[in-house]
């Protein structure tokens, strides 16, 4: 349980079944807690840590999205509509 009553996924170690919204949601509240301050050093340090195991998690995220993206854009054009819609021919 965290200071406010929840329970984080430190806490829970399911750090790899978090998706991209929930890792970068948690990551901005650790950010928001160190700048607060007020923490120990212990704990500033756990903090430290778990934002860059978040930190990890969200950019694993936005790699495969981008290896996605980059695959679908890849891949030539199935029927590209062209022929259907008379745009893009020799004019």
């Amino acid at each position: 349980m965290t200071d406010d009553g929840t329970t984080t996924a430190a806490a829970t170690g399911a750090t790899g079944t978090l998706g991209y919204e929930q890792a970068r949601d948690e990551l901005i509240e650790v950010v928001r807690r160190l700048e607060a301050g007020g923490t120990t050093l212990e704990e500033s340090l756990a903090l430290w840590e778990r934002g860059e195991e978040l930190a990890r998690v969200c950019r694993r995220w936005l790699e495969g999205a981008r290896a996605r993206l980059d695959a679908a854009l890849a891949r030539p054009e199935e029927g590209s509509g062209d022929a259907a819609t008379g745009v893009g021919g020799d004019d």
